[in-house]
């Protein structure tokens, strides 16, 4: 098997925690969907907004600030004119598949 060298042209993503997946499109966040009941949450803090970095939190109580992408393990964090929203830590980063993207609300 051959792997592409090159940019990444792919326009969807999916951040997985416990409870929530994030979806995001071209980088901002275009949906957030409850695990549990499989409902999207169109009234979610993080809807259309940009990653603003990951968190590392340790036992010892010491947490670490990544500014980059968030990795496995990290909390994702948004920042937005003084609202502040931190997930719990990502379980998986993976792509929707095609069926979940088109089931996407609309954005208003």
């Amino acid at each position: 098997m051959s792997r592409f060298i090159g940019p990444d042209r792919r326009r969807h993503r999916m951040y997985v925690t416990k409870n929530t997946e994030y979806h995001f499109r071209d980088g901002f966040c275009v949906a957030v969907r409850d695990r549990r009941t499989g409902s999207f949450m169109p009234g979610h803090l993080a809807l259309k907004r940009r990653i603003s970095g990951g968190l590392r939190f340790f036992r010892n109580g010491a947490i670490v600030p990544n500014p980059g992408e968030p990795i496995l393990g990290e909390a994702m964090y948004f920042t937005y004119d003084g609202r502040d929203l931190i997930t719990s830590p990502l379980e998986s980063i993976d792509r929707p598949d095609k069926a979940t993207v088109k089931a996407y609300p609309v954005a208003s």
